[in-house]
């Protein structure tokens, strides 16, 4: 299925944005030139999270693994065009799966493990698939009935496929079919007659969908590779590395940050779920582990805590993605001059964002935390190289001017090779999305930075329906997160709005603190002030809470957090 137009295909390819290989093409040049080589690594928690026993397979034996699901899919009735819901953690069979469907051109969809039957159900009326691939059992989200739940979500139509024990009627058992000895031949000819190729969908994801339902986003091999390229590049990403990754496979920050710079660079993937802070940094020692993505809140944590880091071996690492949040200058500049480690500032989303602040543009690790290349901007140059593949702009709010001044809050907008064509069945969010020049309205409030002429930078300021709006002034939650995160005693934070009747709204600070720590709103306020930040900013409710609400991906869900707020500022929860 190819949703791009001719006329892009063809100004993409001869630009060299846009070429003719597929992620299975990636993958089997690398099972012909490293069979050998490590390729993925299971958790070494795997038995807490489903059957069957840690694998460490070497690309050769992933690509005998690849045939016998692709086999599998083949029967089922999902071959070219289909759409196949997967829905598994981060383990090798999720590998597995999704290089399956990229071999015989299936849609491939990934959903969060904690998805339920409401949430599958919303997903497969809008895809009505050929196929799920799930386990018998993911850990402490769901029950041994997994794979009969999931088909009763999906109703008549769909065929189930799992790995696991004691699988229900009617589900193939895919750990039985894994030694067929006549997939590969069965697969290979289905490709001879029916090959996909690089402008195909490869998949569907779906936004997390923190304002509304989630929105489905196709994107095809062109889109992921576009994607991928800038991630490898900033990241300095090379052949043979390690790869570690925490973040599940369902969107932009581990598709296009782990899964493309594996296949790019011919890496090893370790994979790690859930998420679960000793067990990471113990693959990170163990695995020799050059390149992972990580939240934030982890990084901050890990550098406020350095005895944590004692006694491990992490001298291999080389740069960390991250993002979904601001980064805290005061963490990059550790992480970079403590132990040598580029922090890359990623701000990415599945519609196509990738923008990308690293050493090899900005190599102030202060600097990178708080500003963006304005990548795709006429009249600037960036080591970057694959950041030429796309163009930005910013517009006002109001009037859709585009924004060339330093210092005004405006949407940012993209176009180029990484982003999509428009949400899946749904042509008026779609032509809501873009502008008459085919730009994307990404809903995210940037504002040009930095001198020079052009400025050479962004500094975001907030999600356009988060922005909090105190007297006629916009704060930017997000800008406060970061600045809040720097303090001792904070462990998380993340501020929202709450009605007042004379301000309009005023800011309300939600703290998780560190363990045993004492936090009161004049120590926030003393924070902020020492950092010389306007007063307007500074938030005048504090609510303590245990944990902060959070989509799959573990971004704050701002709305959600807003209730938790609202009941504890009505309980008298506040603290002074």
């Amino acid at each position: 299925m190819i949703v791009s137009s001719q006329s892009r295909i063809r100004e993409y390819t001869a630009l060299g944005w846009w070429g003719v290989q597929t992620l299975d093409d990636l993958f089997r040049a690398a099972v012909r030139d490293v069979p050998h080589r490590p390729a993925v690594v299971d958790p070494p928690n795997r038995a807490t999270i489903a059957d069957g026993v840690i694998r460490r397979l070497d690309y050769a034996s992933l690509d005998a693994l690849v045939d016998a699901v692709a086999a599998q899919l083949l029967t089922a009735g999902a071959g070219r065009d289909h759409y196949v819901m997967i829905q598994l953690p981060n383990l090798s069979e999720l590998l597995v799966a999704l290089l399956a469907c990229s071999r015989v051109g299936a849609i491939a969809s990934p959903v969060a493990v904690q998805y339920r039957e409401h949430e599958l159900g919303f997903i497969a009326a809008r895809l009505r698939p050929a196929a799920i691939v799930t386990l018998s059992r993911i850990g402490e989200y769901r029950s041994a009935s997994t794979a009969l739940g999931v088909a009763r979500a999906m109703g008549a139509g769909t065929a189930v496929l799992a790995w696991g024990n004691e699988l229900p009627d009617g589900v193939t058992d895919l750990g039985s079919h894994e030694t067929d000895p006549q997939a590969a031949g069965r697969v290979t000819r289905y490709v001879a007659e029916s090959k996909p190729g690089a402008n195909d969908v490869l998949t569907v994801c779906w936004t997390s969908g923190t304002e509304s339902q989630p929105k489905g986003v196709p994107r095809s091999h062109n889109h992921w590779l576009a994607s991928g390229r800038v991630v490898v590049a900033a990241a300095g990403i090379r052949d043979g590395w390690v790869l570690l990754n925490p973040f599940p496979m369902v969107s932009m920050a581990s598709l296009g940050g782990v899964l493309v710079p594996w296949a790019l660079r011919r890496c090893t993937m370790v994979m790690h779920h859930p998420f679960d802070l000793p067990t990471f940094l113990r693959q990170m020692a163990e695995e020799h582990v050059n390149y992972n993505l990580a939240p934030p809140a982890v990084l901050n944590r890990l550098i406020q805590n350095r005895e944590v880091l004692a006694g491990l071996d992490i001298s291999p690492m080389r740069s960390v993605c991250s993002g979904s949040a601001p980064l805290a200058p005061w963490m990059l500049k550790a992480w970079q001059e403590e132990y040598g480690i580029n922090i890359v500032n990623f701000f990415g989303s599945n519609e196509g964002m990738a923008l990308a602040s690293s050493a090899l543009d900005v190599p102030d690790p202060q600097q990178r935390a708080r500003y963006f290349p304005r990548f795709g901007v006429a009249g600037l140059e960036w080591h970057c190289g694959p950041a030429i593949s796309f163009e930005t702009k910013l517009v006002d709010t109001g009037d859709g001017e585009v924004i060339t001044e330093t210092g005004r809050p405006g949407e940012l907008c993209i176009r180029g090779a990484t982003v999509f064509e428009g949400y899946f069945d749904a042509p008026e969010l779609t032509r809501a999305a873009f502008d008459r020049d085919g730009f994307f309205h990404t809903g995210d409030l940037f504002e040009i930075a930095g001198e020079g002429d052009p400025p050479r930078f962004y500094h975001f300021v907030g999600r356009r329906k988060e922005i909090i709006i105190r007297g006629g002034q916009n704060v930017s939650p997000a800008e406060l997160d970061g600045l809040l995160s720097a303090h001792p005693a904070v462990a998380e934070c993340a501020c929202v709005g709450v009605p007042d009747e004379v301000m309009g709204e005023r800011v309300c600070a939600a703290v998780v603190t560190q363990p045993g720590a004492d936090l009161t709103l004049d120590d926030l306020k003393r924070h902020l002030e020492s950092l010389q930040v306007a007063k307007f900013k500074w938030p005048e409710h504090l609510v303590k809470l245990g944990s902060l609400p959070k989509n799959p991906l573990g971004k704050v869900i701002r709305p959600d957090l807003q209730v938790s707020v609202l009941a504890a500022l009505g309980a008298g929860d506040s603290h002074p």
